[in-house]
């Protein structure tokens, strides 16, 4: 069967809103844990994780943190208008936008958009003790969704990041049906996360405690962080019949070259922590098959249909191997590249040998990494036990460790 005929009606559940986690549990790692491995499944808690892993294997994090991404700029009329900023336009390095002096663009979405009658919106706000106009002004659509807008504001000494931490407010799912609290600029964040850029979390992190990561590195279980900035596409559901009209959003990762080193000696016992790990860590395949076939100039670039278009004959080994010189020849300590990659159902695994994640959207590609992971329909017998078992859903809800 063509994947791009696998229809998203096949991958449903029934998910009453009484079933997702609103708040996380006051201690992260009381969280339960199911535990599934070639069919047997158990009920855990998240706090037994280093029991279920072994010596040897090697967690992969991704260390991206949440950013205070939404903007609510008040017109004189009363109306407010949401601006969501999800990913830097120009200067398109995230890094230099936060840096930013005066003047920068991003895309986002826009809340409310009919309301937003005028080219630009001046806000004041206050900063460090000084008073700011900030303006916000739509240059283009980027797509049906996505608008560029240019902020830009009249104050030298202040910084596009100093504008996130002090007017911006922290985007937790939609789902939860609740507005941002306090308490969520700790709670949606990682124990481990360290850059800024994601608009939503890698909530299979959210589990993770500084003594469970203590016991993790007792036990000699390795760890190793990868980066990838969650983008609001993480919230929308296939519209689509099939997932072949399913277009997924191009992501950054970027990966040090620790890292892939530690991975070469480590397969087949590889640990990915959340669906973002998995998608970069399989992304590292493809990435290297184009550095081995064109070492002077390689793409670094995954499409979403190249796993099941190509017939690369490298095997894991090899490919890392060639990113290890590639970035050794270049003096590269970090490798940035995107994707793109959508992992479907008959998808095979190159690096992945376990993974940590929450339980997802019925419907979504997430849920369909899921199947692909424990092949085939073993997905509906770990939701079921999930739902037999009380497990809470999505973002703040419980975990799961599956093994292949």
């Amino acid at each position: 069967m063509d994947v791009k005929e696998i229809r998203i009606e096949d991958f449903d559940y029934p998910l009453d809103d009484n079933r997702i986690a609103k708040y996380p549990l006051a201690e992260r790692d009381t969280s339960n844990l199911l535990y599934w491995k070639q069919g047997i499944i158990n009920k855990y808690h998240f706090y037994n994780l280093p029991e279920l892993l072994e010596e040897g294997d090697l967690l992969i994090y991704n260390n991206t943190k949440v950013i205070q991404a939404r903007f609510h700029f008040k017109k004189n009329t009363g109306s407010t208008i949401e601006i969501f900023c999800l990913e830097p336009h120009s200067p398109i390095d995230y890094n230099l936008a936060f840096q930013s002096n005066k003047r920068c663009e991003w895309k986002c979405l826009v809340g409310n958009l009919k309301k937003w009658k005028e080219e630009s919106i001046t806000n004041s706000i206050t900063i460090k003790g000084h008073s700011i106009d900030l303006t916000a002004k739509r240059l283009g659509k980027e797509d049906d969704m996505t608008h560029i807008i240019e902020f830009s504001w009249n104050e030298d000494d202040i910084t596009f990041s100093d504008i996130l931490l002090y007017f911006g407010e922290l985007p937790i799912p939609p789902y939860l049906n609740r507005a941002t609290e306090e308490k969520d600029k700790t709670t949606y964040q990682t124990v481990y996360s360290k850059i800024d850029g994601s608009v939503a979390a890698p909530t299979a992190g959210l589990h993770f405690t500084q003594k469970i990561l203590d016991k993790l590195t007792a036990k000699g279980i390795k760890e190793k962080e990868v980066t990838l900035h969650v983008g609001a596409g993480t919230f929308q559901p296939v519209k689509s019949e099939t997932i072949g009209n399913h277009p997924m959003h191009k992501v950054i990762i970027s990966v040090k070259l620790s890292t892939i080193k530690e991975l070469l000696i480590s397969i087949n016992h590889i640990v990915a922590v959340g669906t973002t790990s998995v998608r970069t860590l399989e992304s590292l395949y493809y990435i290297g098959c184009h550095i081995y076939e064109n070492p002077q100039n390689p793409s670094l670039y995954v499409d979403q249909w190249e796993p099941y278009q190509s017939n690369y004959s490298l095997t894991v080994e090899e490919s890392l191997q060639s990113i290890i010189n590639y970035m050794v020849n270049n003096k590269l300590e970090v490798i940035n590249a995107s994707t793109r990659i959508l992992i479907l159902p008959s998808y095979k695994f190159k690096l992945v040998n376990k993974l940590i994640t929450n339980f997802h959207q019925p419907k979504s590609t997430l849920l369909l990494l899921i199947s692909a992971f424990t092949q085939g329909d073993n997905w509906k017998e770990i939701y079921k036990f999930a739902l037999n078992n009380n497990f809470r859903f999505l973002s703040y809800g419980d975990s799961s460790l599956l093994i292949r």
